[in-house]
């Protein structure tokens, strides 16, 4: 099944931890990234199937939007990365996430 990467960014923690909520609620996607980016925007990156992700991206997006405060910096959707950039990226599926894969 093809899968793709979908990933925001936020100023602020609040934004992106209702991001994060509402991505792993609105589709079948897993949670692969999480970090402080700079001057206070933070990342999360997930993946899934195509289908999954784009409705989950959509899901986080409305919901850090509507967080009091939150800051959209930035947003994307990788539909079907190739090895290469998921062996480079901290994108992969790691034994600490593996367990929560639907």
């Amino acid at each position: 099944m093809p899968q793709a990467v979908g990933v925001i960014q936020t100023l602020g923690f609040p934004p992106i931890l209702a991001a994060a909520d509402a991505m792993v609620k609105g589709g079948r996607v897993t949670l692969v990234y999480f970090d402080l980016a700079e001057r206070s925007e933070f990342v999360v990156a997930i993946r899934g199937p195509i289908s999954e992700v784009r409705p989950a991206v959509e899901a986080g997006l409305k919901a850090a939007e509507s967080c009091h405060g939150g800051n959209v910096v930035s947003h994307y959707i990788v539909p079907n990365p190739p090895e290469n950039v998921v062996a480079v990226l901290p994108i992969a599926y790691t034994a600490k996430v593996e367990r929560f894969r639907s």
